[in-house]
């Protein structure tokens, strides 16, 4: 067996080994399981990454002839090329820490083996989605992702909230992927292919008009915004937070929500052709980064703060490829994978000291007691806020310089991502400041026993501590490059398959003003990360009863922002509505009309011409006759009239 097939396949081989006999397995043997599929498929993945650093060619490996007819075949086929590296890396990496993380978190669970493998079966369908070599295989992941997440979220399924949560999950990502279905379809009409190379080949001809380009464009799209939880399909995201936290950390730092950043950097060549597209995807974006920013400073659950988070700054992964910074954007995902997961892993070991508890105003003076905990979190924090040397800020950096200075790219996207990173950091500050800082309101009932998690949770919090400072060094800005003299790994590494994709500015190319200019907006963007820091410590620390009175002088538009602007109700009363259009006016009106034209009256012709002709046969040998006679006059009588 080859080592892609391997990879796939390992973690599908330790689902259905803890699925079907780990609840009769110690939880040594069903751990084991669990975590060496994953750390197998990262060391074959290491090893396939470095031969392809040297070959740079693509491995591909056929299994089998999935689908044939005349005109259609679908091959069942892997494709390991740059960026299906750099993702199975990111999976099988940061998805390895996350199971070793979660043997202790999860250990006291009665659930323990189920969990296990749930979380295998959710490695195997991403594995899929980022190998698959064409369209068929990304969607069979694509959707087993969903399924797999679905099983995660509603992991607790004895509680009908957490349930709810998973089902709502589901259904939303279904509605963008019709989007992805109808895109395939129109694809496969124009290019008669649904192999990825063989469609951006197809694409960059210019054979299709602009119009459908953009419609293609739109229509995945819209598949995108579903599974990374875009505006307006992003409501599934804060609810998803149901799940074990070890979970919230898998689904949100490295794998299902970078799923549609994936599809749009894998089909880049459609959309560089697609200019209208583009724009939607780098206004669409911003507007997410924006209000995902937003709508964290007004929430008090530490998981939820990291959920908006998360659409957030997907919101801008969006926002680089629709200025044609695909590099870029698949720069951030990669730092922010690390970062994100230490984040909630981090917020998972505060809820596991806390026996639960996820409120921050129930914490507060957590520092002296979770001292490891507490410097990774502040250390992924300053990541995330953009600040130098940690890793966000050379992805960030990168996509506020490609914002201005892409192909689509304007001073008002600009100035939008920066405000979200301003938000960013002011609201992650706050967040530890009440957490970590401050005086403690812990419930006495929680005071007891507060102390870190075993070794198997701080040891991979540490080692993703780590990697949130040391990975942004992999992608120097241009001007930083420019006046250190030095390579980026990362960008040199994706440039046989991204560095035609570029927008002109990013990736480290100069535009208008050269390097300059973006060493300015470097400086502005520092500045704008640690004035949201300071400002955070001056109303959460310094003066409280300013973040008292800003809340109640804010009034609705607090309670607008604290609501998710009501993207909730909106749906709720579009479903409410949508139902009684069907109940009362298209089922009792044209339901009943349809019914009555088309299936009554024919049935009630049918069945008076059968008691007609049943009538007919009395049984009177002198009737026959006469039938015969009359039949054979009308034959004749036709054929005089005709002849």
């Amino acid at each position: 067996m080859n080592k892609l097939t391997l990879i796939l396949m390992l973690p599908f081989l330790g689902f259905l080994i803890n699925g079907l006999i780990g609840s009769r397995l110690p939880k040594k043997a069903v751990s084991l399981i669990a975590c060496g599929m994953p750390a197998i498929c990262f060391a074959l993945t290491w090893s396939l990454f470095s031969g392809l650093r040297v070959s740079r060619l693509p491995v591909v490996e056929h299994l089998f002839t999935w689908v044939a007819y005349p005109g259609f075949k679908v091959e069942a086929a892997l494709y390991f090329d740059q960026i299906s590296a750099m993702m199975c890396l990111v999976v099988t990496g940061v998805g390895t820490l996350i199971h070793i993380y979660s043997v202790g978190y999860m250990s006291h669970d009665k659930g323990f083996a189920r969990y296990f493998a749930y979380l295998n079966l959710f490695l195997f369908f991403m594995l899929l989605l980022v190998l698959g070599k064409n369209m068929v295989l990304l969607f069979a992941g694509w959707e087993g992702v969903g399924i797999a997440s679905y099983l995660l979220i509603g992991f607790w399924f004895q509680d009908s909230d957490k349930t709810a949560a998973g089902l709502k999950a589901f259904i939303v990502n279904r509605v963008g992927d019709t989007g992805f279905v109808l895109a395939a379809f129109v694809i496969y009409f124009f290019a008669n292919t649904l192999d990825f190379q063989e469609i951006n080949a197809f694409f960059a001809t210019g054979q299709t008009s602009v119009a459908v380009m953009n419609a293609i464009g739109i229509m995945l799209l819209i598949g995108a915004c579903g599974k990374s939880a875009q505006i307006p399909l992003h409501v599934w995201l804060p609810d998803a937070m149901a799940g074990p936290t070890p979970v919230s950390a898998l689904i949100h730092a490295a794998t299902m929500v970078t799923a549609g950043v994936y599809l749009l950097c894998r089909l880049n060549g459609v959309f560089l052709h697609a200019p209208g597209a583009m724009t939607v995807v780098a206004y669409g974006g911003a507007l997410t980064a924006l209000l995902g920013a937003t709508m964290g400073l007004t929430q008090y659950n530490l998981k939820k703060v990291l959920a908006f988070s998360t659409m957030s700054q997907i919101g801008l992964m969006f926002l680089a490829c629709g200025v044609g910074a695909f590099n870029a954007a698949l720069f951030h995902l990669f730092t922010h994978a690390f970062f994100k997961a230490c984040l909630f892993l981090g917020a998972g070991a505060i809820i596991h000291a806390l026996h639960g508890e996820e409120d921050m105003r129930n914490m507060g003076a957590l520092g002296k007691k979770l001292p490891i905990t507490l410097v990774t979190f502040l250390i992924a924090s300053l990541a995330l806020s953009g600040v130098p040397p940690f890793a966000g800020f050379f992805s960030k950096d990168e996509i506020l310089w490609s914002a201005y200075s892409g192909v689509n790219g304007s001073l008002g996207l600009w100035l939008v991502a920066s405000i979200s990173s301003f938000l960013t950091a002011f609201y992650m500050f706050r967040a530890i400041i009440m957490t970590f800082f401050g005086e403690s309101r812990v419930p006495a009932r929680l005071e007891k026993g507060i102390h870190e998690g075993p070794a198997t949770m701080s040891g991979v919090l540490v080692l993703l501590a780590v990697c949130s400072v040391a990975a942004g060094f992999l992608g120097l800005p241009g001007a930083l490059r420019e006046m250190a003299g030095v390579s980026a790994p990362f960008y040199d590494f994706l440039a046989p398959v991204i560095g035609h994709a570029q927008a002109e500015g990013a990736g480290g190319h100069p535009a208008a003003g050269g390097h300059r200019l973006e060493t300015l907006f470097m400086g502005i963007s520092i500045a704008v990360a640690l004035s949201g820091i300071a400002m955070a410590w001056v109303f959460f620390s310094l003066r409280k009863e300013w973040a008292v009175r800003a809340k109640a002088s804010s009034g609705y538009a607090y309670d607008l922002v604290s609501q998710g602007y009501f993207f909730d109700a909106l749906y709720y009363v579009v479903v409410r509505f949508l139902d009684w259009v069907s109940e009362s006016v298209l089922a009792r009106r044209v339901e009943h009309g349809l019914d009555a034209g088309v299936l009554t009256a024919p049935n009630h012709s049918v069945n008076y011409a059968s008691r007609l002709f049943s009538s007919m046969q009395a049984g009177s040998v002198q009737g026959y006759v006469f039938y015969v006679f009359l039949g054979l006059a009308l034959v004749l009588l036709w054929g005089v009239l005709h002849v």
